[in-house]
This record gives C-alpha cells, sequence and structure tokens, in this order.
C-alpha cells in the first residue's frame, strides 16, 4: 500500500551488488510512477528514469530546459513507487560543479540509486542528435568529482556519460572513460555507440560497470540483451520505449474516437480495470481501511 517499503538504502546497496552480479541488468524507462510499478510487476531488474522523457512529459523538448526541483520531484514519485532500484538522468548537473553536488545531494534525498552527469556543455541536447557539443576535459573531470565529493551514501552510483564519441570518435571515447573513472566515477554510460565492437572496445578499456543505451530511432543498432551481455555490458535502458508506445497507443485512440465516434473496437487494447486495480493494489487499501474497497470488478 502507497510507496514501497524498502528503504533507499537498502535499494542501494542490492544495486550495488546487482552490478557485481555478472548479469546483464534490465531497466526499462518508465513514463510515470504507474509505469514503474508495471515494470516491477513484469520482473524487470530497475527502472530508469529518462530526462527526455521528463521533458516530453512538459511539452518541452531535451534541450536542458527542465529544472533541478522539476526532475527530483518527479523522479521520487517514480522511485518510491517501487522495490526496485531506480536511476536518474540528470544531463549536465544542472550547472556547474557546486550545481553537480547538491544534485546528487538531492537525488539521494529523493530515494534514487544512482545517476548520470553527462560531459555535453549546458545547456545539452538530445544524445542521438547531430550537433552536439562537448566540455574539455577538465570540465567533465570536475563534474565527476564534484558528485563524488558531494554524496553521503557510499552506495549511490555516480555515473559518468560521455557524448564525445559523436564528436571526436571512438579513440576520444575510449580516453576520456578512462580518465573519467580515474576521476573517481562508479561507472561509465558511452552514449550513441555505434556497433558491438564499440561497446567491447570501452569495456576493454575501463574496469567498472557500462552501460547500454538502446533508445529507438537514434545512431545505435538496437542490440538483444544477450548481444550487449556477450560484450561485457553490466545495464541496458531503455529509456523512451514505454512513452513511446503510449503515445502511439493513445494517437491510435483518438484517431478511433474521431472516425467512429466510441472507443469499443479498441477495448482489448486497453488495460482492462481488474488489471489496474490490482497494480495499484486497491485490495491492499481496502485491507487498511474496508471503508475504500467495499466493490468488485467483474471482468
Amino acid at each position: 500500500m502507497l510507496y514501497s517499503q524498502k528503504r533507499p538504502a537498502d535499494k542501494r546497496a542490492d544495486f550495488r551488488a546487482a552490478l557485481a552480479s555478472g548479469e546483464l541488468q534490465r531497466f526499462p524507462g518508465a513514463f510515470n510512477p504507474l509505469s514503474a510499478r508495471l515494470i516491477e510487476q513484469k520482473g524487470f531488474d530497475g527502472v530508469y528514469i529518462s530526462g527526455a522523457v521528463l521533458s516530453a512529459d512538459l511539452g518541452l523538448p531535451d534541450i536542458g530546459l527542465t529544472t533541478l526541483t522539476e526532475v527530483a520531484t518527479r523522479a521520487k514519485q517514480i522511485a518510491r513507487m517501487t522495490d526496485l532500484p531506480a536511476i536518474v538522468d540528470a544531463d549536465t548537473g544542472f550547472g556547474e560543479a557546486m550545481n553537480v553536488a547538491r544534485t546528487v545531494q538531492e537525488m539521494e534525498d529523493a530515494g534514487l540509486a544512482g545517476l548520470h552527469i553527462e560531459d555535453q556543455v549546458n545547456p545539452k541536447r538530445c544524445g542521438h542528435l547531430d550537433g552536439k557539443q562537448v566540455v574539455d576535459e577538465n570540465t567533465a573531470l570536475q563534474r565527476v568529482r564534484a558528485a563524488v565529493d558531494a554524496r553521503r551514501d557510499p552506495n549511490f552510483l555516480i555515473m559518468a556519460r560521455t557524448d564525445i564519441r559523436a564528436v571526436d570518435g571512438l579513440a576520444a571515447a575510449v580516453d576520456r572513460a578512462k580518465k573519467l573513472v580515474d576521476a573517481g566515477a562508479d561507472a561509465i554510460f558511452p552514449e550513441a555507440m555505434a556497433s558491438l565492437d564499440e561497446f567491447a572496445a570501452i569495456r576493454a578499456a575501463v574496469d567498472v560497470p557500462l552501460l547500454a543505451n538502446m533508445t529507438e530511432f537514434g545512431k545505435s543498432e538496437l542490440f538483444t540483451v544477450q548481444q550487449l551481455a556477450d560484450v561485457g555490458m553490466n545495464l541496458v535502458i531503455w529509456p523512451v520505449s514505454l512513452l513511446r508506445l503510449a503515445m502511439g497507443a493513445a494517437s491510435r485512440g483518438l484517431d478511433e474516437l474521431e472516425n467512429a465516434g466510441r472507443l469499443t473496437g479498441l477495448l482489448d487494447q486497453m488495460q482492462h480495470r481488474a488489471d489496474l486495480y490490482d497494480l495499484i493494489d486497491y485490495e491492499g487499501y481496502g485491507r487498511f481501511d474496508d471503508s475504500v474497497f467495499t466493490f468488485t470488478v467483474e471482468r
């Protein structure tokens, strides 16, 4: 009932253990708190909270327009709804070194298991668009050092994302990944890798967990979980997939409503009310207060 009964500190410890297990961790992207609970119900390993999704949820492009407060608030709402660990896209840390430090502590307080900070110029843009710019090496390393210094729970994961592959090539990505690890990053997110061989090159260069971003319509081929595991990746995200599926279904539903005047033809594509009530644990609330759950839903 209500929120997860698992403490954030325990989620973080379990997440660290899972990353060290050798099994690829699967983190679909949640677009709201209810979808995070569905991700857990379906047996996945964790929840990813995408900056692109949070921007889109506000009707905004993913170009650094969201604020720390907006992202931390929504991330908290999502993370507290599941026993799974949740990690959040913290863009460039919402500023430079001191802003990054505050971002880390805000996300700790919000109950996240970790975050990633990227090396794009602030304000950033979507990692799979052309025309990105990255900061110089010193600035990138300062962001990571600030994040590591600011955290209070040593199990809170500080992941460094580098977008330099699309700007200066794979060799530059390998070099920067090594230096980000030396600066204290617990994990590396090499963005927009073009092939499995490129993921493998990052894997050979660093001895920390690596994340693969399997976003649709981007620069990377959509590799399978097994393909990514075979080249040594530790974590895979599908950041915007559920939002894209939901918005596609919503668009088709509105078309049906406009054309047919009712949605009878799409009932078999909808989540049944009974399934929704099961997901939000209506009966649990009823056990807490019998006056809440006083009816049954027939299928």
